[in-house]
């Protein structure tokens, strides 16, 4: 085999049919749980002006830092003007929807406004197993309305999307309270001052995180640090009494909807516009190794980007992490894509007489290849065989002729002779009502609807 001229950059992948068989199974599973909780679909675009993941995301993240993928625009203008203005591509949809949200006037609609997304994100980060530079995510938004109940229905509405994908046991949810924005303030104050003169025992990242954003030694991987931060000023003793009774009442409604949880004191998760609750999804064995996704409110997010005090919520999950999870627990995604009849013909008559036979069968939903080529019929056989077909229909010039078609069952690999006008009904007997691939843009009023992927 030739070496291709080209391959992908480094950091992305081609998705390829049998991932894009799981990639339609998640995406109709968060379609049909959004939709039951209200959560309408939202595109926000590839890429924004990049300020707007600085200020929502926080200058000194990792994500800010180090990945954002910048997009300069081009300037026409005379080569002596600078142009200024940067856009990045998005590395998760929370920022760019609260955008939107802002710029439509979406305030003075219903409250809270419930979103959700699907589509590919990126960040330049290191490659390694599992994480991509383009990846894709689902995302839940939750916005114009602080209720701890909101925070348990998202909660619970990503459960029942886990348990639709058959990965729910393979996972533990993680949930803490982080505060408010001035409980943390004070609580980065303290951990600076804990720190002085232990600075020199942090490795090089960690000692950028205690400078720039203190918060984040504390999901820091390095054992140094973790040693360090045993006797260091707990986040828990700055939270507030009001929201320590919001993250009770939180805890109270994930009980009465029959979620497990646990409690974990060291998750902050790795973005500025977090507060109040945090959670995430991590495997049950290997703990945030493998984790899925999680997410958490937001409540200055909006008001950062320019709009009026709006209280948010919102979590995103990543697919290729949930890909990988469904393939471990041995979950196989529907494959709506396998051949059901193969049409092979020999001569002229006969395969212009099978183009409106193909065009018939695929129009009633069966899955039809055929009128290929040239070749042999015996080639075309093995042609069907490779494609794995379930049956064969054979026209060749007496068959023509005389109104009839052979029809072979590949897999008993025994055939008959029937007449070529009981072909449709002889298929669609033979497959079944409920295994012929249909679907309708309109409903019984001819209204349009979505039929899915």
């Amino acid at each position: 085999m030739s070496q291709p001229l080209f391959r992908t950059p480094k950091g992305v992948h081609d998705v390829l049919p049998e991932d894009q068989q799981y990639m339609t199974y998640i995406k109709k599973a968060v379609r049909h749980r959004a939709r039951q909780a209200g959560y309408k679909r939202i595109d926000p675009p590839i890429y924004e002006n990049r300020a707007i993941f600085e200020r929502g995301i926080g200058e000194h993240t990792d994500i800010v830092e180090k990945e954002l993928f910048i997009v300069s625009s081009k300037q026409k203008q005379a080569e002596e003007v600078k142009d200024t203005n940067e856009f990045a591509l998005r590395p998760e949809f929370t920022a760019g929807i609260c955008r939107a949200y802002i710029e439509h006037g979406m305030q003075v609609l219903p409250q809270p406004v419930e979103f959700y997304a699907i589509g590919p994100c990126f960040r330049h980060d290191r490659p390694q197993k599992g994480r991509y530079r383009q990846f894709h995510q689902f995302d839940l938004e939750v916005i114009g309305l602080k209720d701890p109940s909101l925070d348990a229905q998202l909660i619970q509405s990503l459960q029942m999307i886990f348990k639709d994908l058959r990965i729910d046991s393979r996972l533990t949810l993680q949930i803490n309270n982080v505060g408010s924005s001035e409980n943390r303030k004070q609580f980065c104050a303290a951990l600076q001052e804990y720190f002085i003169g232990k600075e020199r025992h942090l490795p090089e990242l960690d000692r950028a995180r205690l400078a720039s954003n203190p918060l984040r030694l504390l999901d820091s991987k390095e054992e140094d640090t973790q040693i360090l931060l045993k006797n260091a000023p707990t986040l828990s003793q700055f939270i507030d009494a009001e929201s320590k009774d919001y993250h009770a009442t939180v805890l109270e409604y994930l009980t009465a909807l029959n979620i497990s949880y646990t409690e974990n004191a060291g998750l902050v998760r790795g973005l500025d516009y977090y507060n109040q609750t945090v959670f995430e999804y991590w495997d049950s064995s290997t703990g945030a190794q493998n984790a899925v996704g999680g997410g958490g409110r937001y409540d200055g997010l909006i008001e950062l980007l320019g709009g009026k005090p709006t209280p948010g919520l919102g979590a995103a999950c990543g697919i290729e992490r949930i890909i990988w999870h469904m393939k471990e627990a041995g979950v196989k995604a529907p494959d709506k894509d396998k051949i059901d009849v193969f049409v092979a013909q020999l001569g002229p008559e006969a395969k212009k007489t099978c183009l409106q036979l193909i065009v018939e069968l695929r129009d009633i939903g069966v899955h039809t290849l055929g009128a290929l080529g040239e070749a042999s019929l015996k080639s075309q056989m093995r042609l069907a065989d490779k494609f794995q077909a379930k049956y064969t229909l054979l026209l060749g010039k007496m068959e023509v002729k005389n109104g009839t078609i052979i029809l072979r069952d590949m897999v008993a690999g025994k055939q008959k002779e029937i007449k070529f006008k009981d072909v449709v009904p002889t298929i669609k007997k033979l497959l079944g009502e409920k295994n012929l691939d249909t679907y309708s843009i309109t409903d019984k009023l001819g209204n349009y609807v979505d039929a899915g992927e």
